[in-house]
């Protein structure tokens, strides 16, 4: 039982090892998890932070945590790309030919975004220190907010991951993951002000899920408190795992 364990974990490191150096060798996903990051900092940074909020400086509070929120949301993205062109390039039609667990190829990827998510929040977090950001919580509380944020775009993941073995073709996932990002994070308080919005457009932000996320990481990296909208992040993250895993691995097993 053990060494059929042990056999499982390697399967899926191993699968996990392949999907990331896809990642390394493809100019569309390492622009998604390196390259967007560092300039979407940069160019609204600098271009918009004199407008906003005076200077660079007083901006980059505001938006280091929409930033990587941003960044997270378009790595997490890439789930479902992946399955979806592997499903239809016939990579999982070779993948239950060989000797290996069922789901180690499911398993594989998922595990590959948990480290895509990490290295999207290394870079858009670098970046914001490298123009002078700091976090006045301290390391610690960076540190909770990089871990809660990863969570919930793994959880995140599993929408994608779902999409994709139900979506008719690759591009079609891609097309519809930069819209549903751009959406979630531009009709958001990621990049200005709530007040500075119109009504309507208030009342969209304030039930946009992207919002509290953003809330909470600023209230944490800002004044050191786990508020009520982190426990809301939290809880919301364990809520799509315990509605969009079950669905994901029943029709992954389905089209297997």
């Amino acid at each position: 039982m053990n060494s059929y364990k042990n056999h499982t974990f390697q399967n899926i490191g191993t699968i996990a090892y392949r999907n990331l150096l896809k990642t390394l060798h493809n100019p569309d996903a390492l622009l998604d998890v390196v390259v967007q990051p560092v300039l979407f900092m940069l160019m609204f940074g600098y271009l918009f932070g004199g407008a906003i909020d005076g200077n660079v400086q007083n901006y980059l509070p505001i938006i280091v945590p929409g930033i990587l929120m941003q960044a997270l949301l378009s790595a997490a993205s890439g789930s479902g790309s992946q399955i979806s062109e592997d499903m239809h390039t016939g990579i999982y039609n070779r993948f239950r030919s060989l000797p290996i667990s069922n789901l180690a190829p499911l398993a594989g990827q998922l595990v590959a975004d948990i480290l895509r998510l990490f290295i999207a929040a290394i870079a858009s977090l670098t970046t914001g220190y490298l123009m002078g950001w700091r976090p006045d919580a301290g390391f610690g509380w960076l540190v909770v907010v990089v871990l809660l944020d990863v969570f919930l775009g793994w959880a995140i993941s599993w929408i994608y991951a779902f999409y994709g073995l139900v979506a008719k073709s690759a591009t079609m996932v891609e097309s519809v993951s930069l819209m549903t990002m751009l959406v979630l994070i531009f009709l958001s308080n990621a990049f200005v002000p709530v007040k500075t919005l119109p009504k309507f457009m208030q009342t969209i932000v304030h039930i946009n899920p992207v919002t509290h996320v953003i809330s909470a990481s600023r209230t944490m990296l800002n004044n050191g408190v786990w508020s009520n909208s982190a426990w809301v992040v939290f809880l919301a993250g364990v809520l799509i795992i315990a509605i969009f895993a079950p669905l994901t691995v029943f029709v992954y097993k389905r089209k297997s």
